[in-house]
């Protein structure tokens, strides 16, 4: 299983984390093919630069050849104080721009590099060529910008039209995001603690304290911070990313790193180095707090998703469990519980990967009568699994070996393997099982007795 952790001591943004995550290992063409996808005439320009001293990937989105924040910045006139990651409403000059003490506030209408609606950067990502995850998981972080926004202004989502959201820039980083997290194929997701930093950004409608309103809003329930530098650190576009992938927070998990990469931010201040950290690897083995066991077993970390209902036919409650599964949910569980006004209910839970959260946040809003799910993440402990198969008189029936440290704790008969096996007979189900771990049992001291077998 692979895991990733976030490192943002300097925040999080679009350009900052496709920085990471081709300095990490993800090919440039994965990002390139997703951004020509789009058929906005805009391409990426990727170049090393250095931070502090360190060495990281600066990602620059270019709409017909030029900054895509300079062509939105030639359709502006109005001057604002310099931020730090733009937050996609103004140019932030890096320090090889004239004009050093000032960024432009873009609020002139243009229908290709601003005032997108959320509906129509929908329909501009459904029609590229682009897999379904790719889009899923774009669409997905531009929902949560769109409502983000629409709560802080008060109005219906699709009926507002954002200078943000809808900027080319905003785009590429979201959609060439979504294509290069789909490639790394990250298991289980971890971040830091955010730091957001400090001062005032202006906005599209004035000054505001960072973190901007979007960019607070997306932030909600997420272990944040100010520290370092009185600047606009994590913007709205890193912060929907962030929400989308839905990490874990806390300390580095125990790790092998294969790969670290560095995504440059646009400013260099002294002695600050303004790059978000990404680490690639392969997840090491831990144990419980207290176990001195030196062999230890492997924890990873799962998503809980769960709502208790006492309004939904019971009919229903089994579809959903039915169509957790058969969607890639770990576990789906159906518990009986007694709800206020002393009404028998269900407690309907799911256990999924980290990345596949908003997935079935989705699936039990659209499909029970909730009002609300509760979400929490928990770590859980694994034996090591694999399948073997034996022949018994009833046919081959798979078994399920759990072991740890190479010492075999648990087999178990496929249960569907025996039940079709005793229909195919006419025999009891429990006599195929017992047939079936014999012939495991038999199985395996003979291969001992030949001295091949970890006992």
């Amino acid at each position: 299983m692979r895991i990733a952790y976030l490192d943002c001591f300097a925040g999080i943004a679009g350009d900052m984390f496709l920085g990471a995550l081709i300095d990490a290992g993800v090919p440039p063409d994965v990002l390139h093919d997703a951004t020509a996808a789009l058929n906005l005439n805009a391409s990426l320009r990727i170049a090393k630069v250095d931070r502090s001293g360190i060495t990281c990937t600066k990602v620059d989105v270019l709409e017909n050849n030029r900054l895509a924040e300079q062509v939105q910045h030639s359709h502006s006139h109005s001057h604002q104080p310099k931020t730090q990651h733009l937050h996609k409403t103004g140019h932030a000059h890096t320090d090889d721009h004239p004009h050093q003490d000032n960024v432009h506030d873009h609020q002139y209408a243009d229908p290709h590099t601003h005032g997108r609606s959320l509906t129509a950067i929908r329909a501009l990502i459904s029609s590229a060529a682009l897999s379904a995850p790719v889009k899923d998981f774009a669409i997905r972080t531009f929902d949560l910008l769109g409502h983000a926004e629409a709560r802080i202004h008060n109005v219906p989502v699709d009926e507002i039209h954002f200078h943000e959201v809808g900027a080319v820039d905003a785009i590429v980083d979201i959609v060439a995001a979504s294509a290069a997290i789909h490639y790394l194929s990250v298991d289980a997701w971890h971040s830091s603690p955010i730091n957001v930093g400090s001062g005032m950004v202006k906005c599209a409608h004035g000054n505001f304290p960072v973190p901007a309103p979007a960019t607070a809003d997306l932030l909600r329930g997420i272990p944040t911070y100010s520290a370092h530098i009185e600047k606009e650190l994590t913007t709205p576009t890193g912060a929907a990313l962030l929400r989308a992938l839905n990490p874990s927070f806390g300390p580095q998990p125990a790790m092998q790193i294969a790969n670290i990469g560095y995504g440059a931010g646009t400013r260099n201040p002294p002695g600050f180095p303004n790059a978000l950290r990404l680490f690639i690897s392969e997840p090491t083995e831990q144990t419980h707090a207290g176990n001195t066991d030196k062999h230890i077993q492997p924890v990873d970390t799962v998503t809980v998703l769960e709502t208790a209902l006492d309004d939904l036919s019971p009919q229903l409650l089994a579809h959903v469990a039915e169509a957790a599964l058969s969607q890639g949910a770990l576990d789906a569980m159906l518990t009986p519980v007694i709800m206020k006004k002393g009404r028998p209910g269900t407690l309907l839970t799911l256990l999924c990967n980290p990345t596949d959260t908003a997935k079935f946040e989705q699936l039990l809003l659209r499909e029970t009568s909730t009002l609300g799910i509760r979400i929490r993440q928990d770590r859980r402990v694994t034996l090591d699994r694999a399948h073997t198969t034996v022949a018994t008189p009833y046919g081959d029936i798979r078994i399920k070996v759990a072991s740890h440290d190479g010492k075999i704790l648990n087999i178990a008969p496929e249960f569907e393997d025996c039940r079709i096996a005793a229909s195919n007979h006419r025999t009891p189900i429990k006599l195929v099982q017992q047939t079936a771990i014999s012939a495991y049992t038999q199985a395996s001291t003979k291969t001992a007795d030949n001295g091949s077998l970890e006992a």
